[in-house]
């Protein structure tokens, strides 16, 4: 009974057989589809949690997929086993395979200089994160995290997670707001609204405040308003205008009249000059209407007589 019963287990060991092989070559076909693609590997370094982040997850460049993550760990671990704890880095190590032709090293740091940086982000409400690559135009900004042993794969530096820049600018803001003397500020906001309403309301004692003002205001405006209305505006226009005509009229006969003023002054100035020079050489023709006679001296006893006749 037994020798007929072992074809069966032969088929059966067949059937199984047959069907693990099927099933690793579905998941070789229809699975991720790249265990015989050609790809490179690379690593970047991080100073956060990287909670939510697993091995197998998406890299990602611009939202593409092309790569995963394959190994996380710790630069201790990895590279400062030699070095004491208190001295080690404890960079968190994120490893990523990245789909394709083999890249050198040379042109991976082509890509650093040009901005390639890698960031953990987290694929929405899941909780689920991913490693984005992408060309940042600020890249400088962000200093490279230093380190002193060589690495065994191409390090591309990486940027601070957009979640934690979140948190901390949240913890600055509140340490600001506590930082921040409320009941000083609270006094002065007060005293701020009381000088308000003075200037407002006025405080009784002369300062009318600036409501009375408005009222006022608008008082006189009406006031223009009626006088417009009644036309007394053009009016008073047409009496100013004749005034300004009366009173060009009169500045240009002033004009005249000072002109002629000014020549009769400088008439009598030139009089006056002639009277000063005739005075300082003959002083006697104020008096007389011709010059004295000319005295002469007596010579030999002799009078010599005048041209009058006079002894």
């Amino acid at each position: 009974m037994s020798t007929n019963s072992n074809p069966n287990y032969f088929r059966l060991g067949v059937f199984v057989l047959a069907a693990i092989a099927v099933l690793v070559a579905i998941i070789l076909v229809f699975g991720s589809g790249r265990f015989f693609q050609k790809s490179y590997t690379v690593e970047t370094y991080l100073t956060q949690s990287v909670t939510g982040l697993d091995v197998g997850a998406s890299v990602r460049f611009r939202g593409v997929k092309v790569g995963q993550v394959s190994m996380i760990g710790l630069t201790g671990d990895l590279y400062e086993k030699d070095r004491p704890l208190i001295d080690r880095q404890e960079y968190v190590v994120v490893r990523m395979k990245i789909f394709g032709d083999n890249v050198d090293e040379a042109d991976i740091n082509d890509f650093i200089n040009a901005g390639l940086r890698a960031r953990v982000k987290s694929m929405g409400i899941t909780g689920v994160n991913y490693v984005e690559f992408d060309f940042i135009s600020k890249a400088d900004l962000y200093p490279k995290l230093p380190f002193t042993w060589t690495p065994k794969y191409p390090v591309v530096p990486a940027l601070p997670n957009q979640a934690d820049e979140i948190l901390d600018g949240i913890q600055k803001l509140l340490g600001a707001f506590n930082a921040m003397d409320i009941d000083g500020t609270q006094k002065k906001f007060d005293s701020l609204l009381t000088n308000l309403n003075v200037i407002m309301a006025g405080d009784g004692k002369g300062n009318e405040g600036l409501t009375r003002s408005v009222r006022d205001l608008n008082v006189l405006l009406e006031r223009v308003a009626k006088v417009t209305d009644k036309d007394e505006l053009n009016v008073l226009m047409r009496e100013v205008v004749g005034t300004m005509v009366a009173l060009r009229q009169t500045l240009t006969s002033i004009q005249g009249d000072t002109s002629s003023t000014f020549e009769n002054l400088k008439q009598t100035s030139d009089q006056l000059n002639e009277l000063t020079r005739i005075a300082s050489q003959s002083p006697s023709s104020l008096i007389w209407s011709a010059p004295p006679p000319k005295i002469v001296l007596p010579m030999n006893g002799v009078h010599e007589q005048n041209p009058s006749g006079a002894k």
